[in-house]
């Protein structure tokens, strides 16, 4: 509780109380609203954790958790030494790092050309067609992947027939990939994510703009000298959040355009699909469950990394 003294009277005056309960107390309505949230993260982020000891384990599911024999590290070093790890780290980071890298290129010029337009009608109408393929599950991406990428049928492998060239299949070339999976990111969340940095953009002072008008500056200067450095905290932000997910693959838009194409492996095998497939094949529990904690792991000292060079050249910007 704050207390202030009365200039008026000397005497001492109680103020409002502070603190967590007061805060709940004075906006519980909000926090009713972010109650779902708070539970949906409360039950499928924090009560798994219990299930790290597994990791530590030889699991058995008939034993269980309390029965089943502790190994110390012998699951990671299993990882560790298998002879298709560094493929698969080496995939997922650099699949990860021209997802975040790309993506985020996209989504800022996507909200940039945004806020430059003016007619409103046309304005609602291609934001709603830009965000629409966030909403498109990956197994229907891939039917439209096969519908273009096929080597018989496909649109492109038509296309380049009618100017003389040899098709190419695709689904047998591994080198294509990694670029394909790009732009298929891209085109899914790039509209979605350009929401936070139109958000950003909407917040910047009208007045800023107006001056720099009347000083003569083009739409390409106010965009270089006044939008982008207005931009810079919000996407060092979503760089920072981005950076815990860098070794996790993104398994269902993986699984859903690549199956079990071993012919595409040598690109786009990732951390996550090669759990996936040790977890159905081998029925390996304790293994999958410490490559998991080893992926957290090594997501939480990045952004911690990451987090401490924000706040040495731009505070502002820094998550905590």
């Amino acid at each position: 509780m704050k207390s202030n003294v009365s200039l008026q009277t000397g005497k001492l005056v109680r103020g409002e109380k502070t603190g967590f309960i007061a805060e709940m107390k004075k906006n519980y309505l909000l926090y009713l609203l972010a109650l779902p949230g708070i539970a949906v993260i409360f039950i499928f982020s924090y009560l798994p954790m219990g299930g790290i000891v597994i990791a530590f384990q030889d699991f058995n599911p008939i034993k269980g958790i309390t029965g089943s024999e502790f190994v110390g590290l012998k699951n990671f070093s299993f990882f560790i030494e298998s002879t298709d790890t560094l493929k698969v780290i080496a995939n997922t980071l650099f699949l990860n790092t021209l997802f975040i890298l790309c993506g985020t290129l996209g989504s800022v010029a996507i909200a940039i050309m945004f806020s430059e337009l003016t007619g409103k009608g046309f304005k609602r109408v291609t934001q709603t067609l830009v965000t629409l393929p966030n909403f498109l599950s990956w197994t229907v991406i891939a039917m439209f992947s096969v519908s273009l990428l096929s080597t018989d049928t496909g649109m492109i492998n038509q296309m380049l027939g009618l100017f003389g060239v040899e098709p190419i299949s695709f689904y047998n070339e591994p080198g294509y990939w990694p670029w394909i999976l790009v732009i298929m990111k891209i085109w899914q969340g790039a509209g979605f994510g350009s929401i936070v940095y139109l958000a950003t953009i909407t917040g910047i002072n009208p007045d800023i703009y107006e001056s720099a008008s009347i000083d003569g500056a083009s739409r390409w200067h106010k965009i270089r000298y006044i939008t982008l450095p207005l931009l810079k905290s919000t996407i060092i932000l979503m760089l920072l959040l981005a950076m815990g997910g860098i070794f996790y693959g993104d398994f269902g838009m993986i699984y859903a355009l690549i199956g079990r194409n071993v012919a595409l492996y040598p690109t786009t095998d990732v951390i996550d699909t090669y759990v996936y497939r040790a977890l159905m094949d081998l029925g390996d529990m304790s293994m999958a469950a410490a490559v998991g904690f080893f992926q957290s792991l090594v997501g939480f000292i990045l952004v911690v990394v990451v987090n401490s060079l924000a706040k040495k050249f731009s505070p502002e910007s820094a998550l905590f």
